[in-house]
């Protein structure tokens, strides 16, 4: 019985090691408290102090729980060794007192281990909640005005005397039907038809191929994730409103392909000479998009189901900058042939997603409608999904470290679509650029 406790307690320890692993982003907590906190004010975390300082409270009950199970194995180890000899020198009762004091240990490290349990339970569902710390060069703002605009470029547009809106030139040309996609779904879920459909697939192939010829693996991953997929990303619990869930089965439609495509390295050591790793895939994205109304989300400027390219690159935290550069450099390039006007905005710490330590947004210019739309978010994670993944990679010298995660849209097709038939059109017709014909077929769309 006293060996079998003593495996008890072994397993029980390093069941909690385990399960530790899983958010080391305590360790950056204890380390850089101070430094933590003013990062989550730069998000605009609420209550950032109180809610590090509760973090760090769960984690002292947790770490002074597992010294007394440590001091209770090792008491058991003294015990166990003791009472055989005890019994060989025929002091049975010294025996009976030494296994009763083991079977004392046994309840008290039971309570214990619940103790420690709930304090580990208790902190990682705190920490789930919280975002990641912004890198020093993410500005200070509370919002998108705040954000700082590091570049434009593209080519500049002249549009005939009245100009119209993309959905009126949608409606025009018979390319996308609003009105059929509330009949069959629902506001939000438009039907592509004819040259509209032709342009939304041409899109999607150069983008794919673009993204290949760049270096990228393409993959066709799943469009819904189980639960442990979205918190494994950060969406969960963070974004779970906005998503649409499948109650029977508790799976979730996917915001992006970022999911299911970083998830395919959840609980993963990879070797150091694998990274960095470069996968883009295309899929269909649902958002629910829930409180959004109102002229900006008119047409296809804000979509409940919309296609996407995705690209997802796991890396090295020393050659994660200069891969994160690559993707910008990438997702540019696509505007410059796409001819579109276009600006990258480096994003305020108030415009940042949950899950960035950093971000820069691209958005096209829709002469129509006199507004910049966003159309790409390039963002470096540094280890905050990895912690929650359990991304790892195996250096040269052994040693196991964290990825950097990083994505981006390259591109997200609907304010795309809006930006190429505003800004394209024309007294005789809507016209393609170069780099698209070959894809799509036709020059003009009229």
């Amino acid at each position: 019985n006293i060996v079998y406790f003593f495996i008890y307690l072994c397993r029980l320890k390093k069941r909690f090691f385990i399960k530790s692993i899983d958010m080391l982003t305590i360790k950056q907590i204890t380390e850089n408290t101070e430094e933590v906190i003013r990062g989550l004010e730069k998000k605009h975390f609420k209550d950032a102090k109180a809610t590090i300082e509760q973090v760090l409270a769960f984690n002292d009950k947790r770490r002074s729980t597992q010294n007394q199970l440590d001091k209770n194995l090792a008491e058991v180890n003294s015990l166990s060794k003791s009472i055989g000899q005890l019994m060989k020198e025929g002091k049975k009762e010294d025996a009976e007192t030494a296994k009763a004091r083991v079977a004392e240990i046994k309840e008290t490290s039971k309570a214990l281990q619940a103790e420690m349990d709930k304090a580990q339970e208790d902190m990682t569902n705190l920490l789930y909640t919280i975002p990641n710390v912004p890198y020093d060069s993410v500005p200070e703002g509370v919002s998108a005005e705040d954000n700082v605009v590091e570049k434009m470029g593209g080519m500049e547009t002249e549009l005939p005397k009245n100009a119209l809106p993309h959905w009126e030139l949608a409606q025009k040309y018979d390319l996308i039907d609003f009105d059929l996609g509330v009949k069959i779904t629902g506001a939000g879920f438009p039907v592509y038809k004819g040259k509209g459909a032709r342009l939304q697939r041409a899109l999607i192939n150069f983008f794919l191929d673009e993204a290949r010829a760049s270096g990228y693996e393409e993959i066709m991953p799943p469009t819904v994730v189980n639960t442990a997929s979205g918190y494994g990303t950060g969406q969960l619990p963070d974004k779970e409103g906005q998503m649409y869930h499948c109650e029977v089965d508790d799976l979730y439609l996917i915001p992006t392909a970022e999911v299911p495509v970083t998830n395919i390295y959840r609980d993963v050591i990879l070797d150091e000479k694998q990274l960095p790793i470069k996968n883009c895939a295309y899929t269909q994205c649902f958002r629910r998009e829930a409180g959004s109304y109102g002229k900006d989300v008119r047409g296809l400027n804000r979509l409940h189901e919309f296609s996407k390219v995705e690209l997802v690159r796991i890396d090295k935290p020393e050659h994660s900058k200069q891969s994160h550069q690559e993707m910008l450099d990438h997702v540019e390039g696509l505007l410059k042939k796409l001819e579109l006007p276009y600006r990258i905005l480096r994003l305020c710490g108030g415009d940042m997603s949950f899950t960035a330590a950093l971000c820069f947004d691209f958005e096209v210019y829709s002469e129509a409608q006199q507004r910049w739309l966003e159309v790409s978010s390039v963002s470096n994670f540094d280890t905050y999904q990895a912690n929650r993944l359990k991304c790892r990679y195996r250096s040269a010298e052994k040693k196991t470290e964290l990825c950097h995660t990083l994505n981006g849209s390259a591109l997200a097709l609907p304010r795309i679509v809006a930006a190429l038939l505003e800004n394209n059109q024309t007294p005789e017709g809507i016209r393609i650029p170069k780099a698209l014909v070959p894809y799509c077929g036709f020059e003009m769309i009229d």
